[in-house]
């Protein structure tokens, strides 16, 4: 199902996150990025690891990185939170999804309001039993 833009912004500021991943260093590190460290592990090809919650802390580093002429890598990746499949359950839409839970929602309250009104009308009870008598025999 196609995302609104409800659904763009949730997933941008709630659930991607951005790693990048550099050879040295950066000279200066821009508020919101921060550093894993990495394993010292034998044919690993980068040396930093930093991590991105924003869009905007991103494009910071990565401003920082192309002035200082370093090489990078970035990957955006999902958060690893619980809230994650609720506000953005994979190729489905939040937006379209609470619109169905509503109208249902509404249609169910306004349905059984109905029918509780009907129901508590004696006259109509009378006829409905005297219907269920005439059924039975």
């Amino acid at each position: 199902m196609q995302l609104t833009r409800f659904d763009r912004w949730l997933l941008e500021e709630f659930v991607l996150e951005t790693h990048i991943y550099t050879l040295s260093k950066p000279p200066t590190i821009p508020r919101g990025i921060r550093e894993i460290p990495v394993p010292d592990t034998p044919g690993r090809r980068f040396q930093h690891h930093f991590v991105a919650s924003n869009s905007r802390s991103t494009d910071a580093l990565v401003a920082v990185l192309k002035t200082s002429g370093q090489m990078f890598s970035t990957q955006v990746i999902d958060r690893k939170a619980w809230y994650v499949p609720f506000i953005a359950p994979k190729g489905k839409s939040l937006t379209w999804r609470l619109v169905w839970i509503f109208s249902i929602a509404s249609s169910l309250i306004f349905g059984i309001n109905y029918l509780s009104q009907f129901w508590n009308d004696p006259v109509l009870r009378k006829n409905f039993m005297d219907a269920i008598e005439t059924f039975k025999g």
